[in-house]
């Protein structure tokens, strides 16, 4: 028998919004973490991208602070959220307020790249919930605009993600100023062993949920490999993009730079296309998606900046510009399509030097993802087998020169006639340095006919009225060391 959101528990007021978003059963991350949630334990919960984790802590999260009536006064920060990128801090603060439009609740949002004074006006008309990324709520906690000593909810939403990107440091001094006794919520996409060991410190106890196999990737999601060099990987786009006449296309680069110039050249090829990632202001980036959902764009390039957080609905189609070279990275970016229960593809474009990438995502996944060559985008051969006749010519060449130099006897002294057939500049058989004897000998006669290191013809013997006096060395001496052979080198 299926479970539905009044049978968990739920307050009317959130039955009544999440049924007007088109919602009547609870996915299975929500059946198991709510009644959690609602009991007041802490949880560490995980599952596949796109299963409705949001709903899972929000919806209780909601009724918990709507329980408890306000005292006199302004409003006191009492659920805090923390995300690791800016757009999921909009999608988390987004849901609060639809699902929470029938309770006299308020939230606000509080992340980077936009001015300070709006978030601080926001805080000081007195907010319930904030979500926030750590870097600016520090900023907040520093400038004291911001109270979190009445906090009575925590959650970490994709913490593994804010561990990858370094906010260890970050967390560790947002923690340190909120109430030791809290209600502790760990909502993840994947189970590190990084993020078993932060759960252990943060949690008390905690109910652990987690509805599919760990990192796994979702089943909606069609998966395949198209080999092709890395030089036609933009032609190739194209192509699919233009042959499968695809509306909504979602590509990942490694690179910022990678993701500009992508986008700037599927423009030039008649593709509506733009760019999002870290270096883009906030406002473009806001108006990039806006533009992407609302089918302006066909094509949103982006980085793993935006491989959480990118909520859209129905995406049919993801593309790997180029392979993440963080394996977990892979179920993240292919995450945000096969959502909700509707079905998309995920396409990987695979260079040569990008195998070992594909072997490491294949070793997590536990299996090999189908190949499939586009006619036409055939990859080159690999170097190797390019390679190999020139590495056997070379070998051979060596063999015969250590032959030769192992060869018993004097070589032969090349005479006249080979020394104008094979060398253009003969080596000088006069000696390197002239002897102690040497020394009264004119320059003209000690200059050498030629260079013997580099076997280039001398410039010639050096005038005596063009040619320096020796200057002494220091102490008076103007002898030339021994070293030498009792003379200068020139």
């Amino acid at each position: 028998m299926s479970q539905t959101f009044e049978s968990l528990g739920l307050a009317a007021e959130l039955v009544r919004a999440v049924t007007e978003e088109g919602y009547t059963e609870p996915t299975p991350v929500q059946a198991e973490s709510i009644p959690y949630i609602l009991a007041g334990r802490d949880v560490l919960a995980g599952a596949q991208t796109g299963t409705g984790k949001t709903a899972g802590f929000t919806l209780p999260m909601l009724q918990l602070l709507s329980a408890q009536s306000i005292q006199g006064g302004r409003r006191a920060v009492r659920a805090l959220v923390l995300t690791p990128t800016r757009e999921l801090a909009a999608q988390v603060e987004e849901s609060i307020r639809i699902y929470g439009r029938h309770l006299a609740l308020r939230s606000t949002m509080i992340f980077g790249g936009v001015g300070m004074q709006p978030q601080v006006d926001a805080l000081r008309r007195g907010v319930d919930i904030v979500v926030a990324t750590p870097g600016r709520l520090l900023d907040h906690l520093g400038q004291k605009t911001i109270d979190l000593s009445r906090v009575e909810i925590l959650v970490l939403d994709e913490a593994d993600r804010m561990l990858d990107m370094g906010f260890i440091h970050d967390i560790r001094k947002v923690l340190a100023v909120l109430p030791r006794k809290r209600q502790n919520l760990l909502f993840s996409a994947t189970f590190s062993d990084e993020i078993r060991t932060l759960a252990g410190r943060l949690l008390d106890n905690p109910a652990q949920v987690q509805v599919a196999p760990r990192n796994a990737e979702s089943a909606l999601v069609a998966q395949r490999i198209h080999p092709v060099d890395s030089s036609r990987k933009r032609a190739l786009l194209a192509h699919l993009v233009g042959t499968g006449d695809w509306r909504q296309v979602l590509v990942f680069t490694r690179t910022k730079h990678g993701a500009n110039r992508l986008a700037e050249q599927l423009c030039k090829d008649g593709i509506e296309a733009a760019a999002i990632h870290g270096n883009k202001s906030q406002g473009a980036r806001t108006r990039a998606l806006a533009s992407f959902k609302a089918g302006e764009l066909r094509v949103l390039v982006a980085t793993d900046l935006a491989a959480r957080g990118l909520d859209i609905e129905q995406l049919p189609h993801v593309v790997n510009y180029e392979l993440p070279n963080v394996p977990e990275q892979y179920v993240h970016r292919i995450g945000r399509t096969g959502r909700a229960g509707v079905s998309g593809e995920a396409i990987s474009f695979v260079a040569t030097e990008e195998m070992d990438f594909l072997s490491d995502i294949e070793k997590l996944m536990r299996r090999a993802l189908p190949r499939e060559v586009v006619p036409g985008f055939e990859p080159s051969p690999a170097p190797q087998a390019v390679q190999a006749p020139r590495q056997a010519q070379l070998q051979r060449r060596q063999q015969v020169q250590h032959a030769q130099h192992r060869g018993g006897g004097e070589r032969r002294q090349p005479g006249r006639g080979d020394a104008a057939r094979h060398s253009p500049h003969p080596k000088s058989t006069q000696p390197r340095s002239a002897t102690t004897a040497d020394r009264g000998t004119p320059a003209r006669e000690q200059q050498p006919r030629s260079n013997a290191n580099a076997q280039f013809p001398s410039s010639g013997a050096v005038d005596r009225k063009y040619a320096k006096p020796d200057r002494p060395r220091r102490g008076g001496r103007g002898k030339v060391p021994a070293l030498l052979g009792g003379t200068l080198r020139r």
